[in-house]
């Protein structure tokens, strides 16, 4: 299996379906979404009675299904992966919806435990957040139920499905519009018990340790949104990465309690389906976060539909194991885009090299030598050029929009426009206050861009005629001249081209760190063993 193919999974959720299709390229291995589809059908409004899926939600879910299975096979998706989660696990009915399910739509549909959908939730957020071997908890708010997992990247620690959702709460325990004080703490004294015994334990695996918190899903998003309405901002794009403290959740949660159904409609400009049921779900965060003693909650746009994707690939053999998944995913990210925008590999891996080795070799003396900087250096490095999928013309200012809203996971969105604009001044204009994309940046982000982009544009110019003609290069740094030797790969190449233009991509260099360059072309034959020579 080494052809890119297309696959689909579905979510049947309490609240909402949820579908998504991407595109498997099994090479890297990673995925690309390139679907996705939403329908809020209140599967869980359940007779009080019996507990059954009512017939009108039981018929609302049927039709949103025909519709996600015509979607997915407009898109040819090869597979349709598809999970029933708490309102089907808990209905008497479930297993006969299911069977209608299969009848009318050709869909079959597993339910899944709750233990189960946390571990698929895990694996859809280690797709798209570097955990770095660090503990975090995440948290998955659905209609129905909410899932805690412990994890760092590597096998959960703790997973957990509690019987508390936004749905379920607001149908069965909120009477009053706006809620009435006397509900309000009655509700919080529930959560907290409900919320107790998962709490506790992954408090016991930490310790005193105290760690970030994952969001994922609906509610969780909404709330990420209503705080930049609040703060009379435009929704921040992407969502991935954003932060919200404890207490702007706290704020909230004050602010939705306040206010009727209508009002947070018409004054939060919040949707209707979403109006009726988000003060439940904030409830559920903020004392989550409160028994957890989280003081940050960091927004993830994967999660369980994403990870039955991962499960997917896991169980076919595209992914030899999750750990391994985890640890590279910024770097699978980085060759998925190189890939999407047909960019020369060979060259951009001479390039990054080349620019690494005048990184490791300058640490100290030009630079603090900070691991993250190396590895924006090599990711810029790698997709420096893929601009030319637009246009030759100016391509270095379409590689800055082209990673900068491209999907790069496992990066924040500051560390995403930081890799963006030093591909894009790896030629032409150095970086300057007048450009918007540069100078909206915090000043710690430009001095980076500034010399990350000096050692990219050498290194650039070290491979003018991207053959890999440079085999080797050294520095010696002897204010304030600054000698490079470079190693031919073949004997008999002058590398005239190489030195002609390092001559003129040099100048942002020696401006920026005070030195003059002297490039030295050293025999073929002589290796180094030194990497660094440096003179005071």
């Amino acid at each position: 299996m080494t052809k890119p193919f297309n696959l689909a999974a579905i979510d049947v959720g309490t609240n909402s379906i949820h579908m998504v299709v991407v595109q498997i390229q099994p090479h890297l291995p990673a995925f690309t979404v390139i679907a996705r589809e939403k329908e809020t059908v209140r599967l869980g409004e359940r007779c009080p009675d019996t507990g059954n899926l009512t017939p009108g939600a039981m018929q609302r879910a049927i039709e949103a299904l025909k519709r996600c299975r015509t979607l997915a096979q407009t898109h040819r998706a090869e597979a349709i992966l598809a999970v029933a989660t708490s309102a089907v696990r808990e209905a008497p009915n479930g297993h006969e919806f299911l069977q209608r399910v299969a009848d009318e739509t050709g869909l079959s549909v597993d339910l899944i435990s709750g233990t189960e959908e946390a571990r698929c939730i895990y694996l859809g957020v280690l797709s798209g957040m570097e955990l770095n071997g660090q503990p975090h908890v995440i948290i998955d708010i659905g209609g129905g139920s909410t899932e805690l997992i412990l994890g760092d990247g590597g096998e959960p620690q703790y997973l957990s499905s509690t019987k508390v959702g936004a749905v379920r709460l607001t149908q069965e325990m909120i009477t009053t519009d706006p809620i009435s004080n006397a509900e309000y703490n009655w509700l919080r004294a529930y959560l907290q018990g409900m919320l107790e015994w998962p709490t506790q334990d992954i408090r016991r695996l930490l310790g005193r340790r105290r760690v970030p918190m994952i969001g994922t899903s609906g509610t969780i998003e909404a709330l990420f949104l209503l705080q930049a309405h609040l703060n009379n901002s435009p929704p921040p794009q992407p969502l991935q990465g954003q932060r919200l403290s404890r207490s702007q959740v706290q704020n909230l949660v004050q602010k939705l309690r306040s206010l009727n159904d209508q009002q947070r409609r018409d004054q939060l400009n919040i949707p209707p389906k979403r109006s009726e049921i988000i003060l439940a779900g904030a409830m559920i965060l903020q004392e989550a976060m409160h028994l957890l003693d989280c003081e940050l909650i960091i927004f993830c746009e994967r999660a369980l539909r994403e990870g039955l994707i991962v499960n997917w690939m896991l169980n076919h053999g595209l992914i030899a194991d999750h750990l391994r998944y985890q640890s590279s995913v910024r770097q699978r990210s980085v060759y998925k885009l190189a890939d999407k925008y047909q960019v020369r590999l060979d060259h951009a891996q001479q390039v990054a090299a080349l620019a690494l080795k005048l990184f490791d070799q300058t640490q100290g003396r030009l630079h603090p030598g900070d691991p993250l900087e190396r590895e924006y250096l090599w990711a810029a490095a790698i997709l420096h050029n893929c601009g030319h999928f637009i246009s030759h013309d100016a391509h270095h200012k379409h590689s800055y929009y082209l990673i900068r809203y491209g999907e790069l996971l496992g990066y924040t969105e500051n560390e995403i426009a930081i890799i963006a604009n030093i591909a894009r001044y790896h030629r032409k204009s150095p970086p300057k206050r007048k450009h918007e994309n540069y100078s909206q940046l915090d000043k710690s982000s430009r001095a980076m861009i500034e010399r990350l982009s000096a050692f990219l544009r050498m290194a650039v110019a070290l491979d003018r005629r991207q053959i890999g003609a440079i085999k080797h290069l050294e520095c010696k740094i002897d204010p304030p001249d600054f000698h490079l030797y470079l190693y031919p790969q073949d004997p008999n190449d002058d590398c005239a081209l190489e030195l002609w233009n390092l001559s003129y991509k040099k100048t942002w260099f020696e401006s920026l760190f005070s030195l003059q360059v002297h490039a030295h072309l050293a025999p073929a034959t002589k290796v180094s063993t030194a990497a660094l020579v440096v003179q005071s």
